[in-house]
């Protein structure tokens, strides 16, 4: 598989950038659609129906760049022969399991996520309901960065012309997807306090929470295209707090703007971080038998802590590269059913194929509701290690294993901290800077020892 760093638009959650500016311009998300549609129906001959290819399910979140680019790249895709079905606003995970319930042979979101309303982007996900793999992003980028996209591969077709419709149903679709199976007293009794950041869930968490019997107080659900993200949701944890205090709802919910990440506060308004959320899930699921092979799946940002409340219950932790995608990458290749990042992103993949925040929220919320136990009390089935950080600037970034004085204070502090700990190093993608972070259970060593090797780094590799 290609690593991330041999693409230059693609990042760990598809093209991102100023809505406007290059990349995101009307002509090149054209020329994306009809580069992404010879890429990945390039292996697909014979599956057209009369010169028509299968439809690509398309949404969007609320930002007001999302009407160009939306009608850019289904410009792109039409072109190719493809026909396409606008879910309009929704969240990234109802897309992917749009894609799988239509068969269409694949889907794509308009989004920037968390970030602000002028920022904008474009993900991809495979008629699996999976994001593509890197390789894959690879292709379709190599093509858009050509001079020429790869006309030649159906030329046979190249006369057909697809259409857009709307898929005026994909609400709706979406909410019984989440619901259904569930009883309609799933969550009853319970006050929730609801922040949607003015983004893509603003019709359907409030829908799916109301379906399973809370009552629902919703907030930041009035989007202008502008407010996305702006002062809530995620991003803004104050402000779910907050709210859950004036209100004394039971838990609070918050998403961000494409709504497949979530963050939970608790009865007294304190918020829950995603180690913690993964913590309770993964637990409850061991008791029940229900957690694939005992295994819970996590980046390499997650607390140690979380490593040992796991094993105290009779489970174990993988560790993955930051980024859900990798994360989602070892559930496939695995077999595993529960795996998150400390950010807020958790994939249930009996529920769905990637980080889904209404569908983690009504699974936390139901642990809660069953078990008669607030998150406040939930919560401390996991206790945090203390944890150091430190960069060092770098003039270069070998390989640290062949830096000998650093890798041997490395490896006597790993040997020190035992499974009581551990030490993380990696260099910054974007900057000449070595991370370094330690977690252990007693401060005042791992203080010490983070001194020792930041100071070993800046002696053999510091600028």
């Amino acid at each position: 598989m290609m690593s991330k760093k041999e693409r230059v638009l693609f990042g760990t959650d598809g093209i991102r950038g100023k809505a406007g500016n290059y990349p995101l311009t009307a002509p090149t998300i054209l020329k994306l659609g009809q580069v992404a549609a010879d890429v990945l129906l390039a292996s697909r001959p014979g599956e057209h129906v009369g010169g028509v290819w299968p439809v690509v399910v398309i949404g969007k979140d609320t930002r007001q760049s999302g009407d160009m680019l939306e009608a850019a790249i289904a410009a792109g895709l039409n072109s190719r022969g493809v026909d396409v079905r606008l879910a309009g606003v929704i969240p990234t995970p109802a897309i992917a399991q749009l894609t799988r319930e239509l068969k269409a042979a694949f889907g794509i979101v308009i989004s920037a996520s968390h970030n602000p309303f002028d920022d904008n982007g474009i993900k991809f996900f495979g008629p699996d309901g999976y994001k593509l793999d890197d390789s894959i992003e690879l292709m379709i980028e190599t093509a858009l960065l050509a001079d020429n996209s790869i006309r030649g591969i159906r030329e046979d077709f190249s006369s057909a012309i697809g259409r857009t419709a709307p898929l005026e149903d994909a609400v709706d679709r979406y909410v019984h997807f989440v619901t259904h199976g569930n009883e309609t007293s799933l969550l009853g009794g319970l006050t929730i306090a609801l922040d949607v950041a003015n983004g893509a869930a603003w019709q359907t968490s409030p829908a799916i929470l109301s379906a399973l019997g809370a009552k629902v107080l919703t907030f930041h659900n009035h989007p202008n295209g502008l407010n996305i993200n702006r002062d809530c949701g995620c991003t803004h944890p104050a402000s779910i707090e907050k709210i859950v205090r004036e209100t004394g709802a039971h838990a609070g919910v918050s998403h961000d703007g494409d709504a497949d990440r979530v963050l939970l506060v608790d009865e007294t308004g304190s918020v829950l971080d995603g180690d913690e959320i993964m913590a309770i899930a993964a637990i409850s699921m061991l008791s029940e038998g229900t957690l694939n092979q005992n295994t819970l799946v996590t980046t390499v940002m997650s607390n140690a802590g979380l490593d040992k409340a796991i094993k105290d219950a009779g489970g174990h932790v993988l560790r993955t590269n930051v980024g859900d995608r990798y994360v989602v990458e070892m559930m496939k290749k695995g077999g595993y059913n529960l795996g998150g990042e400390q950010s807020g992103h958790f994939i249930f993949r009996d529920f769905n194929t990637t980080g889904d925040g209404i569908v983690s929220a009504v699974q936390l919320l139901s642990i809660m509701q069953q078990s008669g136990k607030p998150l406040s009390e939930l919560r401390k089935m996991m206790k945090h290690f203390p944890q150091v950080q430190k960069n060092v600037r770098v003039k270069e970034k070998p390989d640290l294993r062949t830096v000998t004085s650093v890798h041997q204070l490395v490896l006597e502090t790993e040997t020190t901290l035992g499974d009581g700990g551990r030490v993380l190093m990696r260099y910054s993608g974007t900057e000449p800077l070595l991370r370094i972070l330690i977690e252990g259970q007693d401060p005042v060593y791992i203080e010490g020892q983070i001194e020792k090797i930041a100071t070993a780094a800046q002696t053999a590799i510091g600028e």
